[in-house]
């Protein structure tokens, strides 16, 4: 029986902009509170060196949420998955607006972070259950341009909405939109139990984790995670503290970095459909490592702030999307749900530990400058170097399963392949 969820009149483009539709929401809330730091810091009378609590306690949730997922998603109708994890996003989203404290924000992210993580999760299934292999780097780099989309509209956005109105409004406009787009989802996306009619049953967890390619995938995941969540919480304060860029200039800041991973996003696509994700993404790490170097390993930036911000969301996009393919192609289509879900976990759990290993080497000066960025780069170079590597074996493993499976197995349609 054919893998793939009958879409109706929804052609393949169309699912594929309402997902990228849902990311974008979930990609906002996540991405628009690390920007806004500095402003709520100073509200609530949290420290700047500790920001990355507040990152952190949201994947860290994404994290327990994507462990319990894999247990269960394989049992829904993706639909229905996506749409109540994205209103209970939307919850979480609003809760943070309302808030007077620390303690009161991070809980606040933890539901958020909770409902964000399964999005994702399921969003790729319905991905990786559509679209076939050939072209699924091209549909993945349009629907991870929901980042590059983030960065343009909504985080430029949400700063300026911080400095006309609080902080606390952008948070409440994410939240109006999670759930504009969880109705629109259920509304338009088709019935997907495709996964739940298969003859052969879902994968459990505890077999997923005892495959060798599942653990090169894991590890694959830690080092890119740890990698970029080390730095990207500590940047805009890293800017305005250290580098005295001026407040009202971040949000044109972001829309320049958006308009580039906008584009790159979709040729990263391309290229590794053409090239495949080793190549493509040795490519990205080794001008991340560049970036990083320049901008963050010395107390004085080689670069200018625009090149830093272009040169970075370039080099994240095409490490990125090769990633994120890769990954896709690592489950067959009964493993696709509960291995997205614990990939998500693993993601969130090694963005937590770099949120919150940036937190302990980093601490505020008096002058609130923040001491220790170096060491924070160090680290981040020191993860992506380990990247070209693990994703040389990682696609290399693929080839091999996909191969023995070919042998072994009957007849699959395209999408399974």
């Amino acid at each position: 029986m054919p893998a793939t969820p009958p879409l109706g009149r929804l052609s393949e483009r169309s699912l594929i902009f309402v997902i990228g539709s849902v990311q974008f929401a979930n990609i906002l809330d996540f991405m628009m509170v690390m920007p806004l730091g500095p402003d709520f810091a100073r509200e609530l009378g949290i420290s700047t060196a500790h920001l990355g609590y507040i990152g952190g306690a949201y994947t860290a949730a994404a994290a327990v949420a994507g462990i319990i997922g894999s247990l269960w998603l394989e049992r829904w109708d993706r639909r229905t998955a996506l749409v109540v994890a994205t209103f209970g996003l939307m919850i979480g989203t609003a809760l943070g607006g309302m808030v007077d404290s620390l303690e009161g924000l991070i809980a606040a992210r933890v539901i958020a972070g909770f409902c964000g993580g399964p999005a994702t999760a399921i969003a790729m299934s319905i991905i990786a259950d559509v679209v076939p292999a050939e072209r699924r780097g091209k549909a993945l780099g349009s629907v991870m341009g929901a980042f590059a989309a983030a960065s343009v509209l909504g985080v430029p956005a949400g700063l300026e909405l911080a400095r006309r109105g609080t902080w606390r409004t952008p948070f409440f406009a994410v939240a109006a939109l999670a759930g504009v787009v969880a109705i629109a989802a259920w509304m338009l996306l088709p019935r997907m139990t495709g996964h739940l009619r298969r003859e052969q049953p879902a994968t459990g967890l505890l077999t997923l984790l005892r495959a060798p390619r599942v653990q090169l995938a894991a590890l694959t995941t830690t080092v890119v995670m740890i990698g970029a969540f080390c730095l990207i919480p500590n940047i805009a304060s890293y800017l305005q503290l250290n580098l005295g860029f001026a407040r009202e200039r971040l949000g044109g800041l972001y829309l320049f970095g958006g308009v580039v991973s906008f584009f790159a996003t979709r040729l990263a696509g391309r290229l590794v459909d053409r090239f495949g994700s080793f190549a493509v993404g040795s490519g990205g790490a080794a001008v991340l490592v560049g970036v990083v170097a320049c901008g963050y390993l010395v107390a004085v930036p080689l670069i200018p702030v625009e090149a830093l911000f272009l040169g970075f969301f370039l080099a994240m996009a095409f490490r990125n999307v090769p990633v994120q393919t890769v990954m896709t192609l690592v489950p067959g289509p009964n493993e696709r749900a509960a291995f997205l879900s614990l990939q998500s976990a693993v993601q969130h759990v090694a963005a937590s530990l770099g949120a919150f290993a940036s937190s302990q080497m980093l601490r505020e000066l008096p002058d609130h400058r923040l001491a220790g960025m170096p060491q924070v780069a160090a680290l981040s170079i020191a993860m992506t170097l380990t990247l070209p590597p693990l994703l040389w074996a990682l696609e290399r493993s693929v080839r091999r399963q996909r191969s023995a499976a070919a042998r072994t197995a009957v007849p699959a349609t395209a999408s399974d392949q």
